[in-house]
């Protein structure tokens, strides 16, 4: 399916030219707005009843119960300290505006009713909706939103700071107004200002934010669900409130129609997986297509009470692998990290994971128009990395792909070129086989993995065998969750599992992926720790891009930045979800652009017996 790139933009004037009017469109006026797209127009008009994707029809009530591995220590996702089920902040937590997943990037009323822009984007203000209140049923104020930005940004988890470092001002204009003044040129800072959490100031009065202890005290937040009940560790669960402010805006018709919405954990994937299998849970997705295909012939699916849905997306692969930490000497030669990627027989281990059914992740943004392209830059993009040139890897201007091997597990080819690639390195075998440099020292890295991801550990079993070929034999490390964030968070590893989602509007938050800043950032989200100069430039393309043709530029140039810095070794892609589930749970027919994504599952699904 070919990706319906940017499709919001059909609605603009044509005799304009895209450049033209993506500066002097809807955010050249100072008027009340409804919503406001990061290019164009908002494709759904101002009376809009629902979203295109969401039953309006649906019936209330009933229950999903998914199966987590891992384990959780705190319920404050908005905090640094703890580990925290992810789902928490998109359910129970509610922003200025709500992001549509029928668009790269378009934003229509929540918390406000709506929103002006200055004429270059330099500032923002957002009137509140006069209903909008938490769930203990006090009034979300200017007050609590001053205080949630400026709280967020200083003391928050570090995806918040980012944003906070490019206001200016934040003030009160009139009792449910506030406006955002930003001190750079970023066309995407509006955007983000009305994406970020709200929370009640005074539940916070006399209480250190950032130390708060994420079980004690469970923020107070406006969304549809509240947090009823949760053992530590073993179980959440969320409850629809009753009392809910937002049900009849037009963002949130038809959705959030779960009565229940619980998370149990899991030491790991079998467990998990057997828990589904006898009903205890009633959803899950599953990644491994073998298993897709062969192992769910149990009693509840052969008897139709477990139902099988495939839901296509036209979102971009993202990168899914193991990532190299070049904050370590072993990994900060290219030629070190084009030999690993040599040495990692994909073609092999997807046969015997997956029968050889999953396409190979060939760059961050594959599966998209945000691609690199092959073969060498043209174009903006060559002209977007020309000043660059004389630091680029090998790839970057001439055109880069991965490796591929014949199939079999002597990967003959690959390893030859590998042993090359250390050659070229300073590393050769010894006479007993090992990998060592002119010192005599070993070559060796330690792989932290987290304990319950048993295909990622097979995985990485099967590398280690490769890499034993060429005389290499590293740790590798199983830890829990606490331990595995801890180690992540001060990026104390040599190689680990990653996975960075992507979407079709990247933006700011690529600065926390592999944004120079965040190398030494404890906590950070750049594991590989890249330090790039023209990544950095290419970032800033991006958020400064006055059209389309430059946004795809940027976006391409940065791709192919990335992909020839040679800092994961990709595995397999994902262009479908495979969700097996009750057949008591349905979701509409129209399925969003981005397909299964935070907002769309539980958010639009419904229960119902017949």
């Amino acid at each position: 399916m070919k990706p319906e790139f940017f499709r919001s933009l059909r609605n603009l004037a044509t005799g304009l030219g895209l450049g033209l009017a993506a500066m002097l469109g809807s955010a050249a006026s100072a008027e009340p707005q409804y919503g406001i797209a990061m290019y164009g127009e908002p494709a759904l008009p101002p009376d809009f009843v629902a979203l295109p994707y969401a039953d309006v029809d649906a019936p209330k009530g009933g229950s999903v119960i998914t199966a987590e591995v891992g384990t959780f220590d705190s319920l404050n996702p908005y905090i640094r300290k703890g580990s925290v089920p992810w789902q928490l902040s998109s359910l129970t937590g509610e922003t200025l505006m709500g992001r549509t997943l029928d668009e790269p990037f378009t934003l229509y009323p929540l918390l406000a009713e709506s929103l002006e822009v200055g004429p270059n984007r330099e500032w923002v203000s957002f009137t509140l909706n006069p209903n909008a209140r938490f769930s203990d049923g006090s009034p979300v104020t200017v007050d609590d939103v001053i205080w949630s930005y400026e709280t967020l940004g200083t003391q928050g988890n570090p995806r918040y700071a980012t944003f906070w470092s490019k206001v200016a001002t934040i003030e009160a204009t009139g009792e449910r107004t506030v406006r955002i003044t930003f001190n750079t040129p970023d066309r995407e800072l509006v955007m983000l200002a009305g994406i970020r959490p709200i929370l009640k100031k005074s539940q916070w009065e006399g209480v250190d934010f950032a130390e708060s202890d994420g079980l004690a005290i469970v923020p107070i937040t406006s969304g549809p669900y509240i947090i009823s009940d949760f053992e530590a560790g073993r179980s959440v669960t969320l409850t629809r409130n009753p009392d809910y402010w937002g049900a009849e805006i037009p963002f949130r018709r038809g959705t959030m129609n779960l009565e229940e919405v619980r998370y149990e954990f899991f030491g790991d994937e079998t467990a998990a997986f057997e828990a589904f299998k006898t009903g205890e849970t009633n959803l899950t997705r599953e990644t491994n297509v073998a298993r897709w295909d062969s192992q769910y012939d149990f009693p509840l699916a052969q008897s139709g009470d477990v139902v099988k849905s495939v839901i296509p997306h036209q979102r971009p692969s993202g990168m899914t692998g193991l990532v190299m930490n070049t904050r370590q000497p072993a990994f900060q030669d290219w030629r070190v990290r084009q030999a690993m990627i040599e040495a990692f027989n994909f073609e092999f281990i997807n046969d015997s994971m997956t029968g050889g059914q999953q396409p190979r992740i060939t760059s961050y943004f594959s599966n998209s128009p945000l691609g690199m392209t092959s073969g060498p830059a043209e174009g903006r993009v060559a002209e977007m990395l020309a000043p660059f040139t004389a630091d680029l890897l090998p790839g970057a201007l001439e055109g880069y792909a991965l490796p591929v091997s014949d199939g079999t597990e002597r990967n003959r080819d690959g390893t030859a070129r590998a042993l090359d690639l250390f050659t070229q390195a300073g590393w050769n075998l010894d006479d007993a086989g090992v990998m060592k440099n002119a010192a005599g020292e070993p070559f060796s890295f330690e792989i932290l993995l987290e304990t319950g991801g048993s295909e990622m550990q097979t995985i990485v079993e099967m590398y280690m065998q490769s890499l034993s070929r060429i005389g290499i034999v590293p740790t590798l490390t199983m830890v829990d969750s606490a331990q595995y964030k801890e180690r992540t968070d001060n990026f104390d590893f040599g190689m680990t599992y990653y996975r960075r989602a992507l979407s079709l509007s990247p933006g700011n938050e690529q600065y926390l992926y592999f944004g120079s800043e965040g190398v030494a950032t404890v906590g950070g989200r750049n594991l590989m720790g890249v330090a790039s100069p023209a990544v950095d430039a290419m970032i800033n393309n991006l958020l400064t891009s006055a059209d389309q043709t430059d946004f795809l530029a940027a976006a391409q140039a940065l791709d192919r930045l990335m992909t020839t810095g040679r800092y994961v070794i990709p595995i397999y892609q994902w262009n479908v979800a495979r969700i097996a589930h009750s057949k008591n749970l349905h979701f509409p027919e129209q399925i969003p652009l981005f397909g299964d994504w935070p907002g769309w599952q539980p958010d639009v699904w419904w229960y119902a017996e017949n």
